[in-house]
């Protein structure tokens, strides 16, 4: 059996702890490279993870003709210019949330993957690769909940550390960037649509400068997602979609364990049904779903037009901060 050859682009904890691991045990997936700044740091992560061969550059990596695909787990503001370096260099990419530190940045690479037809290339958005997020697209579009009113999300965790990149404003951190971009593309997920406008309320790292709070309204054309995240704030995530027959509720929607089943509530007038989604690694789903995408030259799951609508609402939240008011969203279609 065919399988993609990866390379990895940094040791970040994301790559080595969660997505490395879940891509070793893909189907259609074999990490054969991983590259640091430091080689004796890439060696010591290949030999943790079994991962044949070492690079103590990026460069190196993207040169070896033996990788045939990139991931990229770099800090945000490396996202995009270390992509369009790998398809120049001829690899496939599918790089971390968020695409890049704003919509002009999406936009060039979304440019430049349209001028390289044959590599694919792919936002690292998780967790809609899980079943349990089919399944409750799957509960929304066949009439489940009757007509969707609102999404109500909620996603945070507690870092006070100044040397973590994700509270370094200059490197792209913050709360939106790191955590808020999941309700944002959920919603658009889940809705099969682009918002029209949004308000948000941020509050701000007085040391970092990064949002550490923001609560937020989409408005979907009367149709409403609303959101806090945080940085500051004791650990926790759920989803809950509300229409006028009923609703779903995702227990943990965006931090899936891969070693357990999932839960989700679906209620339909006064009747609750408790639903056991079956134990899967969303990693190994994703790594698996992209390396078929190429093997047999098909559309990846999640096209790059998409990861460029998300930063477009992010773009809008942030200008609503300054603003205090609702600001529209000009969606530009990515080709």
């Amino acid at each position: 059996m065919s399988k993609v050859r990866w390379g990895v682009l940094s040791t970040a904890k994301i790559g080595t702890v969660k997505v490395i691991p879940g891509m070793q045990r893909g189907t259609y997936c074999e990490v054969t490279g991983i590259a640091s700044r430091s080689l004796d740091n890439a060696r010591t992560v290949a030999d943790k993870l079994h991962i044949p061969n070492a690079y103590g550059s990026y460069e190196e990596l993207l040169e070896d003709p033996n990788i045939d695909a990139v991931y990229i787990p770099l800090p945000n503001h490396m996202h995009v210019p270390w992509a369009i370096k790998a398809i120049h260099a001829g690899k496939h990419v599918l790089c971390e949330k968020p695409i890049g530190l704003n919509v002009e940045e999406a936009r060039q690479l979304a440019d430049i993957a349209h001028q390289h037809p044959n590599l694919k290339v792919m936002e690292a958005f998780m967790y809609r690769h899980h079943p349990q997020w089919q399944k409750a697209r799957e509960i929304v579009r066949n009439g489940g909940i009757g007509t969707p009113v609102s999404i109500q999300s909620f996603f945070s965790y507690f870092n006070n550390n100044p040397g973590d990149i994700r509270n370094n404003a200059e490197w792209g951190g913050g709360g939106m960037m790191d955590i808020g971009c999941y309700p944002i593309s959920l919603s658009r997920f889940i809705l099969e649509g682009e918002p029209e406008k949004v308000i948000a309320s941020v509050t701000r790292d007085e040391e970092f400068k990064t949002d550490v709070v923001a609560s937020v309204m989409i408005d979907f054309g009367g149709i409403m997602s609303t959101f806090t995240c945080g940085t500051k704030l004791a650990p926790y995530q759920r989803v809950h979609i509300h229409g006028t027959e009923g609703r779903v509720e995702i227990q943990i929607p965006f931090n899936a364990p891969p070693d357990k089943p999932c839960i989700l509530w679906h209620q339909q007038g006064e009747e609750i049904t408790e639903i056991e989604v079956p134990t899967a690694d969303q990693y190994t789903v994703q790594g698996d779903l992209m390396s078929q995408a190429i093997l047999e030259d098909t559309e990846v799951p999640t096209p790059i037009s998409d990861a460029v609508a998300n930063m477009e609402v992010i773009e809008a939240v942030f200008r609503s901060e300054r603003s205090g008011r609702w600001e529209a969203i000009s969606h530009m279609l990515v080709e």
